[in-house]
């Protein structure tokens, strides 16, 4: 999926799904319950920004560290729950919560995996927060931002977000060039789930390929799906 945009598929990759387990791990900055969404994503922008910098090679060196970093920085700012039914579609209905973790985390560590070094190029001032501008939907609210890539060119990166219950803002979704990368993905374990016996057989196959061939099985669904790269 747009492979040329690989910086801004990086700082998307914590939006499309982790597992449960990982959210519950993952606890809120206690800031973030009183933040509206556009400074959620500058926090995000700024916390990447200090991790990041100066750590290059000793991350490049030890990808293990690289995907702590991610999941410091995105995990307690994503609704991962919700984002995995979204991924999942109408086949959430039928998995049972077993099935929905299980392929929630392998999904999860497979896409983390497979953009993880994008992110080694990102340095402070690649994004840059849009004004906000209409009111904000408990239900989705946007968040603009432009995400300068390597040749000077800019590409459009929104964030969606949704309030939870205990107040705090969450994203669920992010829009890459107007591809919705929630969408994206659902339409492509959608398939892949169709192809390999339906809801229980296919999704307990497809989260198998997910397991043991990681990113290479994310680069397959692509593939087979059609994706733009």
């Amino acid at each position: 999926m747009l492979r040329q945009l690989s910086l801004a598929i990086a700082l998307a990759v914590g939006t499309v799904v982790a597992a449960p387990v990982l959210a519950q791990d993952a606890a809120p900055a206690a800031a973030s319950q009183n933040q509206s969404p556009q400074q959620v994503v500058q926090q995000i922008s700024d916390d990447l920004s200090k991790a990041i910098e100066g750590h290059q090679a000793e991350l490049k060196n030890d990808k293990e560290k690289l995907i702590a970093v991610i999941d410091d920085t995105f995990l307690p700012h994503f609704d991962i729950d919700y984002a995995s039914i979204l991924v999942l579609g109408q086949h959430a209905r039928a998995a049972t919560p077993e099935q929905r973790n299980r392929f929630a985390k392998a999904f999860y560590n497979s896409i983390t995996h497979r953009y993880a070094e994008g992110l080694l190029n990102y340095t402070r001032g690649r994004v840059k927060v849009l004004p906000f501008s209409g009111d904000l939907n408990k239900s989705r609210t946007v968040v603009r931002t432009q995400v300068m890539l390597d040749d000077g060119k800019s590409v459009s990166v929104d964030y969606a977000f949704r309030q939870s219950k205990s107040g705090d803002w969450k994203a669920y979704d992010v829009i890459i060039e107007g591809i919705s990368y929630i969408t994206n993905y659902r339409n492509q374990v959608d398939a892949e789930i169709k192809k390999n016996g339906g809801d229980g057989k296919g999704l307990d196959k497809l989260t198998a390929d997910l397991e043991q061939k990681g990113s290479a099985a994310i680069d397959q669904l692509q593939k087979d799906g059609g994706a733009t790269k």
